[in-house]
């Protein structure tokens, strides 16, 4: 049976979670980062996800926008940048319009010619997300954005992924999720989603009983596996 429904992660999936170090390191005021962006862009998101891990097993939970903030002043402090406000603040005005890659367009377009409905389910807040949208153009290749903000817990808990069938009803089995983060699609799968992998730094899948039905380098393959999936 082939997938009704095709839902993507926002951050590292469709948003390029890279991009905001990468281009402040680009301009000519943001010189004190230009040579430690990467690990700057890799401690940030690490942290950010940490965070948000803790606060859903702890139950105290707070929105995206607050996580992401911690997560960058940690990485800023960790590479002797947290006496920089300019700098901060650059950083995260540029992660609220965070680049998509270059595929997303496309595959949103296809999967719509194909007549399915298209969604994002991120841990993100609706005000993050919705800049992120129109920043990248695709608000009219999208039939829902879903945010976790909506039951109060981040991803994996289950209740995130159930926000689908909430709003498209149907089964799990009909729903095919793209992730770019190997915990989150295994716990897709878990769900009962037709899972998908995005694995574009060819990470070794993680040791979870539960695994993606499918990896892949990038997205522009979903449209065809939608339609066998």
């Amino acid at each position: 049976m082939a997938a009704k429904i095709c839902v993507f992660d926002a951050y590292g999936t469709l948003f390029d979670v890279a991009a905001a170090a990468r281009e402040a390191a680009s301009e000519p005021d943001m010189l004190a980062i230009a040579n430690s962006w990467e690990k700057v862009a890799n401690e940030w998101r690490l942290k950010q996800l940490q965070y948000s891990w803790i606060r859903a097993i702890v139950g105290e939970h707070a929105d995206f926008w607050t996580v992401t903030s911690d997560g960058l002043d940690w990485a800023l402090k960790n590479n002797g940048l947290d006496g920089n406000a300019n700098l901060r603040e650059r950083l995260l005005a540029l992660y609220r319009e965070l680049a998509a890659y270059p595929e997303v367009p496309a595959t949103l377009s296809r999967l719509r010619a194909s007549g399915k409905s298209t969604a994002i389910l991120s841990n993100g807040s609706p005000s993050m997300l919705d800049s992120a949208v129109k920043a990248a153009g695709i608000e009219s290749l999208l039939d829902a954005v879903l945010s976790v903000e909506s039951v109060g817990v981040f991803k994996p808990n289950r209740y995130v992924y159930d926000l689908v069938g909430r709003r498209f009803g149907g089964k799990p089995s009909e729903v095919l999720f793209a992730s770019s983060n190997g915990w989150d699609a295994s716990s897709a799968a878990h769900f009962g989603f037709y899972s998908i992998w995005v694995n574009r730094s060819g990470e070794p899948v993680d040791n979870l009983p539960w695994k993606p039905n499918k990896i892949v380098d990038d997205l522009s393959e979903i449209p065809s596996i939608a339609n066998r999936a």
